[in-house]
């Protein structure tokens, strides 16, 4: 059985538990700690969950922690891809309420996606990720997530010549979210693109739709301190690069890092001030599937170099530690499933001359594709 067809199963199963996935997160809140999402957290994030179908289970869900901050907060994403069950579920939100803006915005996409011969579906495939700032939002969630596309079925790698490729993730996230077409910031993105070198890669496009207009960037694979420093000045980052180097010194002299990535913010007017950086402990992106699944150990080293770090919170950063484990076997009335959690990434982010934030951004998912 392959993985579409494992999601298809588990998404009928879960289907026949009925719900939203705000009961599904309410039935896993013991394998949360509450140091990490407290109490009056947990309801914003199930007020939020609760107006998704609790067949979103079978891709991966889960929240941005940020472990600087003393308050257990969190923002919370869920993964959504054409032509399954899900979809169809905002397919019809969409048509049947038109003030329903994040229904219309991924009724949008996935009409680019299901075009015959579409170019995105042959760059990103099927997929896009929906994060909701309800942690960050700072008086309850945000009306409109944020949407990220992945290029994982043709890779956008750098010195690849792929500025097309670039622009169609572009204009089809400006498009699905109601934007007007801005040619400045094109060409920002494609800058952005140019300057990379041939063995990095842009692994992810984001957009806010309900924060100032941006988009995000995610560029995996620098392999130095030197590599990244010296493409950050390239794209006219204003930050101060002692900074970046100052983190990856600290990080580096405590875990093998192998590889560093950059999250950026590119405007109308450039690159935006604020830098995430995502410093690999080993090898992790890949086409395979599994490739934020394998590795329960890959983590023990980092943290321990991030625990070093004073901004960050030591019981947070504890709990964290206890969040990788083993797939564990659950029982519904449908059947049996395998509920696994992971961590994604870790972002490191710099604005001004310093460190100020650290955000883990953790898993969760389900299988129902379990052979007797």
């Amino acid at each position: 059985m392959d993985v579409d067809e494992a999601v298809a199963l588990t998404q009928d199963r879960l289907a026949q538990e009925g719900g939203t996935m705000g009961e599904l997160l309410e039935h896993l809140r013991n394998w949360i700690s509450p140091v990490l999402l407290g109490h009056p957290e947990w309801e914003r994030v199930l007020k939020c969950a609760g107006q998704h179908p609790i067949t979103m289970g079978a891709l991966p869900f889960g929240f941005e922690l940020p472990l600087h901050e003393r308050r257990p907060e969190a923002d919370f994403g869920v993964s959504l891809a054409s032509g399954t069950r899900p979809a169809a579920f905002f397919l019809e939100r969409a048509k049947s309420d038109r003030m329903d803006e994040t229904a219309r915005s991924i009724a949008r996409l996935f009409r680019q996606m299901d075009t015959e011969g579409s170019p995105l579906r042959e760059i990103v495939g099927r997929k896009v990720m929906l994060e909701y700032d309800i942690g960050s939002a700072a008086g309850g969630e945000r009306p409109h997530p944020a949407m990220f596309l992945r290029p994982g079925e043709r890779p956008i790698i750098g010195a690849g010549g792929q500025v097309n490729d670039v622009g169609a993730v572009v204009d089809a996230l400006v498009a699905c979210v109601g934007w007007e077409r801005n040619d400045a910031e094109r060409k920002n993105v494609e800058r952005a693109y140019l300057a990379q070198p041939e063995d990095t890669r842009m692994d992810s496009f984001g957009v806010f739709p309900s924060r100032p207009r941006t988009m995000r960037l995610a560029v995996m694979g620098f392999k130095t301190q030197r590599a990244i420093c010296s493409y950050l000045q390239e794209i006219g980052w204003p930050g101060q690069t002692s900074a970046v180097g100052s983190v990856f010194s600290r990080f580096k002299a405590r875990a093998n890092v192998a590889r560093i990535g950059a999250n950026l913010d590119v405007q109308e007017h450039g690159v935006g001030p604020t830098l995430g950086l995502t410093l690999i402990v080993k090898q992790r992106y890949t086409k395979d599937s599994r490739y934020w699944l394998d590795g329960l150990t890959d983590w023990d080293q980092f943290l321990a170099a991030l625990s070093h770090e004073d901004l960050v919170v030591p019981e947070k950063l504890r709990a964290l530690a206890d969040w990788v484990s083993r797939p564990t076997t659950l029982f519904a009335k449908s059947g049996r499933y395998v509920l696994l959690r992971g961590i994604h990434h870790i972002k490191l982010v710099i604005s001004g001359s310093q460190l100020r934030k650290a955000k883990a951004y953790v898993f969760l998912v389900l299988s129902g594709a379990i052979p007797d």
